[in-house]
């Protein structure tokens, strides 16, 4: 074989791997929902709860109590407590973890209660703990933290890359439990008071439901390590101590993708009144698209929120105006959040169905990202959302109709550009 022929079949081999490896990361894991929802009831109408029990996966549980947070001062103040207080356990997943003044106090936090005896479980998912430093992940474990970073590229396992863990779930003892939309950086401390310290919202649940959202963080440290959780320093008894009927479910192209764009497709087609959503990241799929024209049709009030000038993916944003006209002309409302970078990601739907999490509205929270949501079906509760949802409009600026279409010719081209990679965002 002469050297020429060589090296052609050497770089064909190599480039036919790493397309075969691209395709295996960008394709769908799951088959997808195709096919629009039938609406067979409204959202005050039981069977609605029940559908959104068997549907997807755990049952909604009576008897708990959610105190919502709101932003860095407010959030982690209160995570760093609960963990300072642990006592058995802590099993904590997230996805953004940097090295920073918050990631700093975490992992001091974290240790401490380590070497106190506490067992500690740290899940973070490698792409999004990248800007952590090695040294601080090192400190961690000779603490006695068990540290596991999801789909760490290794040769067996490059399948997989395109997935991570977007999950942000902290749950002290069993007993309390935390989810929303913050990350371990610097840029979510603060009050969101100006555009570097961003706008969000987490969530602190007591009750049953905390067992599910500890049996969500089980999922995936078992598949990382093989080893359950389990026994009651993990999945105590849960008395009830509110009147909050909850659930926790979760979504994963390993098992039950679609979990996550169901329900949104159920909370959107059952609505009767008002659909409120606040979405970090808007691209969501045709159908998802339809939904919402089709609810605004029939004359539920649909208001987005989402990012404005200040948002850390201008690809996203490029890619979420391609379907803005259409949404707009159906009656939806959109508005652009001013102070700072929107990280939220809440619905609320008729005073009583509230979803709040780590999921984006997005092709890659429905179906490639590892996604876990809390659902509160309580009217007190969501009219205290919508409170918050109101004073976060009053900071957006409305999408209208003419000044979408005298936009600048430069956001018709990239707007172009982002529509052919909208799958993967």
């Amino acid at each position: 074989m002469s050297p020429k022929l060589f090296w052609i079949i050497l770089v064909t081999s190599a480039l036919t791997l790493v397309a075969g490896i691209l395709v295996l990361n960008f394709m769908p894991g799951e088959k997808q929902i195709e096919t629009r929802l039938t609406r067979h009831y409204d959202s005050n109408d039981p069977q609605f709860r029940r559908s959104l029990g068997v549907l997807l996966g755990p049952p909604i549980l009576e008897g708990n109590k959610v105190e919502v947070l709101l932003n860095g001062d407010e959030i982690f103040p209160s995570m760093l407590e609960a963990i300072r207080a642990a006592e058995k356990t802590i099993t904590f997943e997230t996805y953004i973890y940097w090295s920073e003044t918050i990631g700093q106090e975490f992992s001091d936090a974290l240790a401490e209660r380590a070497r106190a005896g506490v067992r500690v479980h740290l899940m973070l998912d490698f792409m999004g703990s990248m800007k952590m430093d090695l040294a601080q992940i090192d400190a961690l474990k000779k603490a006695g933290v068990l540290v596991q970073r999801y789909h760490k590229p290794v040769w067996w396992k490059l399948a997989r890359l395109n997935n991570r863990t977007h999950r942000k779930l902290l749950v002290i003892d069993g007993k309390v439990g935390f989810t929303g939309g913050v990350g371990i950086a610097d840029q979510w401390r603060g009050k969101a008071q100006d555009e570097k310290h961003w706008r969000d919202t987490h969530f602190r649940i007591e009750g049953p439901a905390v067992g599910q959202m500890q049996a969500v963080f089980n999922d995936n440290w078992l598949k990382a390590t093989g080893t359950v959780l389990d026994g009651p320093d993990y999945f105590p008894a849960l008395p009830p101590v509110g009147d909050m009927p909850a659930q926790v479910f979760s979504s994963s192209p390993t098992g039950g993708s679609e979990s996550m764009h169901l329900m949104y497709l159920m909370a959107i087609t059952s609505a009767r009144k008002t659909i409120d959503l606040s979405a970090a990241y808007f691209v969501p799929d045709d159908l998802t698209i339809r939904t919402l024209m089709e609810a605004a049709k029939r004359g539920v009030r649909v208001r987005i929120i989402m990012p404005g000038k200040y948002i850390d993916s201008d690809l996203v944003k490029a890619a979420s105006r391609e379907r803005w006209p259409q949404l707009l002309a159906a009656g939806v409302k959109l508005a652009e959040y001013q102070p700072t970078m929107y990280h939220v990601k809440a619905l609320i739907v008729d005073t009583l169905l509230v979803s709040v999490g780590s999921t984006n509205f997005d092709n890659r929270s429905f179906s490639i990202n590892d996604e876990a949501n809390l659902n509160v079906l309580h009217p007190e509760f969501a009219r205290q959302q919508e409170a918050i949802f109101e004073a976060d409009w009053r900071l957006a600026k409305e999408v209208t109709k003419e000044a979408f279409r005298e936009r600048p010719w430069w956001q018709r081209v990239t707007t172009g550009v982002a529509s052919l990679v909208k799958a993967q965002l």
